[in-house]
């Protein structure tokens, strides 16, 4: 729909020309503009990588990466072409390839950000505080992928699909940017098309069944804090991971072999790295990202407990223990409970010993 100037005796149609005409460049106009105002287009984001690319066997990268509120990780990909082209694919490549970014790894990101533009800012302190997080948590982080497309224009086949895949779910937005000349300026008309405001409670009606079991995953996450005893030591205020780390570290450092842990807790086929010798951290990572290219697989290897004073080391070999645990966590403390009586194992809910 055109843009008209009201002037004192008529409305004056104000002409629509392209981003080429207008001698606007994707990358050093438009992106650039629009990560330093992103809010213009996507309220209470934080920007934390410009053309993105950090994965193996692949040159492409993402135009502006973010983080929202909800601690999900945002992508945008930027046209400046009248129909977006194929974005959407693109964009869907993108958010998969992301989707298992840690809190750990986008503060690494963030921080290769901020100093590229030359500011000194603490990126894991902004990154915290813009969460209005009091600490890391990367069980809440990146639980869903955001994605935004911005394009001058938008192809049928591309706003079909969009609509396709916010009724299963997908968060996938599209904004015009459209330009005009006025008399030497160029005047921008931002207009978000999808989810149309109008229609956004309609089309979210739609695909509730389809989210409703993420929204109540977020909701109903179990934050509680333990307090565990083992061979007599006590640690306070755990999380979950915390809380079973300390009883696989201690019982290795007994003696009990990770092997032997590894069968009782049979339903996680990763719950520890290994590499033969003994490797301080440093050492440790670089061989087991190492051996992943070779094996055409990447290592996120924050994924595990791989620090100095965290590494397990036993009969010779080097073993990082997972941090990621899920609903059957309980079930996993309760074994290791029941199974090295003389470690005299407990644990019990900070929030239950309080209330006693």
């Amino acid at each position: 729909m055109p843009i008209y100037e009201l002037t004192k005796d008529e409305l004056k149609k104000i002409e629509e020309t392209s981003f080429s005409a207008a001698k606007v460049k994707e990358r050093t106009d438009l992106q650039r503009v629009l990560q330093n105002q992103i809010e213009i287009i996507s309220p209470d984001t934080l920007i934390i990588a410009e053309e993105f690319g950090e994965w193996e066997d692949s040159r492409r990268r993402i135009d502006l990466l973010g983080i929202d509120k909800n601690a999900n990780l945002v992508v945008f990909e930027l046209k400046r072409t009248e129909d977006g082209g194929h974005m959407e694919l693109q964009a869907l490549r993108y958010a998969a390839m992301v989707s298992t970014m840690t809190f750990d790894k986008a503060v690494e990101v963030f921080s290769d950000f901020l100093k590229k533009k030359g500011k000194g800012e603490d990126a894991e302190r902004e990154m915290l505080d813009f969460l209005e997080w009091g600490e890391n948590d990367n069980e809440q982080f990146a639980q869903d992928v955001r994605i935004v497309l911005i394009s001058a224009e938008f192809s049928k086949e591309l706003t079909t699909t969009a609509l396709w895949l916010n009724d299963y779910g997908v968060d996938i937005r599209c904004i015009r940017i459209k330009p005009y000349s006025d008399n030497g300026r160029t005047l921008i008309d931002i207009e978000q098309i999808i989810p149309l405001a109008e229609a956004s409670q309609y089309q979210i009606s739609v695909s509730i069944k389809n989210r409703q079991e993420r929204i109540l995953r977020v909701q109903n996450r179990d934050l509680t804090k333990y307090d565990v005893t083992i061979f007599g030591d006590t640690e306070n205020h755990l999380a979950k991971r915390s809380a079973i780390f300390f009883v696989v570290k201690a019982l290795c450092d007994s003696g009990v072999s990770p092997e032997k842990i590894n069968e009782l807790i049979n339903w996680k086929s990763n719950l520890f790295l290994q590499v033969d010798g003994l490797y301080n951290s440093e050492n440790f990572i670089r061989v087991i990202v190492d051996r992943g290219k070779a094996d055409g697989r990447r290592i996120d290897y924050p994924r595990w407990y791989c620090g100095d004073d965290e590494l397990i080391h036993f009969e010779g070999k080097t073993y990082a223990f997972h941090k990621m645990w899920g609903s059957r966590w309980r079930a996993a403390m309760n074994l290791l409970k029941e199974n090295f009586p003389d470690a005299k194992i407990n644990f019990w809910a900070v929030k239950e010993a309080e209330g006693k």
